[in-house]
């Protein structure tokens, strides 16, 4: 029991001896109160995450393909077999 206390008294101490000590920030860019054409931002500033979220969409849109595409297969397998279970059972025998 009394290690326990123990612990807990300490363990504050502990864990503010290794923290990390935060990394200054830098300072933002300063605003601008006026329209600026996309053509005249820096590179930087033109939309950088485009190209990221039309491959995101293109990824989704061919795992949806591929998915519908593979459950419609496994279903046809499954409708087939569906079928020759019933003409099985229509003949009378048993697999």
């Amino acid at each position: 029991m009394c290690f326990l206390l123990l612990l807990v008294a300490c363990a504050p101490g502990v864990a503010q001896q290794s923290r990390p000590q935060p990394q200054p920030q830098p300072a933002p860019p300063a605003a601008t109160d006026e329209f600026v054409p996309i053509s005249q931002l820096p590179a930087q500033d033109q939309l950088p995450a485009a190209p990221l979220l039309v491959t995101a969409y293109a990824f989704v849109w061919v795992a949806l393909f591929g998915y519908l595409l593979s459950v419609g297969r496994r279903l046809t397998k499954v409708q087939r077999e569906v079928d020759r279970l019933e003409s099985d059972i229509a003949r009378g025998t048993r697999t």
